[in-house]
């Protein structure tokens, strides 16, 4: 079996003995214990100076690989490139997009840095699985290092269409850079369409009924694989966060109302803003939900130090004042917002005891969010989940409320709908969707892109 070595922008090595946080990490680190494997990333640390040698350590049968970056790159390759520019080009929020040239040079030499880092540590028969939009030139550095090893790259996040893409100035560049990988993989096929069709128009490549593309000697195979989540753990979780003092605190709270939950990363993306609108039009549309219905929203801060999170912070802040000035009862308020972040498992729990799960981004790679809220569910009283249509979960979890965020209207009627909805309906379509969650967990998406990745790597050898 071949060595896995994993490659992501971050790698937060776990204290010795601490478990798995959840999420990515469960898939990833089960794949490298199986396979002896390596982890390599930044370490978190930034330096006045030029970056050292890796700091290697081993836990859990994983071994960890981790650098620093220097100061200066890393605000050009991380706050410039890749969150002010490729960000909110591939999730459709130009807007947001300030493109410049300098923070593509940062953003190359701190890939080259990774190359340069990794390329030692590699053995003969390694597997290289690469990770995310911050990272593709990558594959393209090793290559001009001489690393003729099986590299693989899987993006998180949407893959903008053709008229969109080529807005950046150096996406003609970038695009080259993917079509070094042996296998490229999406969270949906319309993410792999959107890649297809710009190999076709803006480099002139083939492509075949395979959906692998050609673009000289080099052929790129490409791949659909929908991440998931760990349904026992979330089970496990909601559970356990169920009866904390939290959560406790929470229903009591509540006075009998029904709770509508968002949890999201501070990003505009998320459709925040959106969303309390959408709100405020269940509360002027729908009297009768006045003090039978809280929204609680929790935005966790990312990004502080940017300006445009910065100016979303202030919008989201006025639209709650005006909406839980106007309607707020003396012993009601329609809106709760918390600033800050909750940890996994008392999340878990406000999903658990929760009527409705509200996640409509307007642009999302795949939303784990989603999958997480329907699982903690309680199976003999699920909540109800409405969700974004340009969410990629949107194409798996058709037993949800399907809506398009910009819709405030449908989005309030979705609402209502999912607040009235009967016991029969809602168990239902919550064993609809525990299927597929199932089907399409953490460990199913991992072992797929795995073995795709290694018959590419076959592919190419017998070529």
């Amino acid at each position: 079996m071949s060595r896995l070595v994993v490659i992501s922008n971050r790698v937060a090595v776990p204290a010795s003995g601490e478990p798995a946080p959840g999420g990515l990490a469960v898939g990833l680190r089960g794949a490298l214990k199986e396979a002896k494997g390596l982890w390599f990333g930044w370490s978190g640390e930034l330096t006045a100076t030029e970056p050292g040698q890796p700091e290697v350590t081993r836990r859990g049968g994983v071994t960890y690989a981790t650098i620093d970056i220097n100061d200066k790159d890393y605000k050009g390759y991380y706050e410039g490139f890749s969150n002010n520019i490729l960000w909110p080009l591939f999730h459709y929020q130009l807007g947001f997009f300030r493109y410049r040239r300098r923070y593509f040079e940062a953003y190359n030499k701190v890939n080259d840095l990774f190359a340069k880092r990794l390329a030692p540590l590699l053995k003969p028969d390694d597997l290289l699985w690469v990770h995310d939009y911050q990272l593709i030139p990558l594959g393209a550095a090793l290559r001009r290092l001489g690393v003729d090893l099986p590299i693989g790259f899987f993006l998180h996040i949407p893959f903008p269409a053709y008229d969109l893409l080529r807005a950046l100035p150096v996406a003609q560049r970038l695009f080259q850079s993917l079509c070094a990988y042996d296998l490229v993989g999406f969270q949906t096929d319309t993410d792999r369409e959107a890649f297809l069709e710009n190999a076709r128009m803006g480099l002139g490549a083939r492509t075949g009924k395979d959906k692998r593309l050609q673009l000289g000697e080099h052929r790129v195979a490409t791949g659909v694989f929908p991440i998931g989540i760990d349904v026992d753990d979330v089970e496990h979780q909601s559970r356990l966060g169920q009866g904390v003092k939290a959560a406790h605190r929470l229903t009591t709270s509540l006075q009998g109302a029904k709770l509508v939950i968002g949890a999201d990363r501070l990003d505009y993306s998320k459709g925040l803003l959106e969303r309390l609108r959408a709100y405020q039009r269940l509360l002027s549309r729908y009297p009768d939900v006045h003090g039978q219905v809280v929204l609680l929203q929790i935005a966790q801060p990312s990004r502080t130090m940017m300006i445009s999170y910065q100016e979303i912070t202030r919008e989201l802040q006025k639209i709650l004042g005006r909406i839980n000035a106007r309607y707020t009862h003396y012993d009601w308020v329609p809106i709760r917002y918390m600033e800050k972040s909750v940890g996994r498992q008392t999340l878990m729990g406000f999903f658990r005891v929760s009527h409705v799960g509200l996640v409509t981004p307007l642009r999302d790679g795949m939303n784990l969010v989603a999958k997480e809220y329907l699982a903690a569910q309680d199976p003999e009283d699920p909540g109800v989940l409405v969700l974004s249509s340009l969410a990629g979960a949107a194409q798996e979890l058709d037993s949800a409320i399907i809506v398009n965020p910009y819709d405030q209207d449908a989005v309030a009627d979705a609402l209502q709908q999912a607040i009235n909805m009967s016991l029969t309906e809602r168990r239902e379509r919550h064993t609809a969707a525990l299927e597929i969650l199932r089907r399409n967990d953490i460990h199913a998406w991992r072992h797929r892109f795995i073995e795709q990745l290694e018959n590419a790597a076959s592919y190419s050898a017998a070529r």
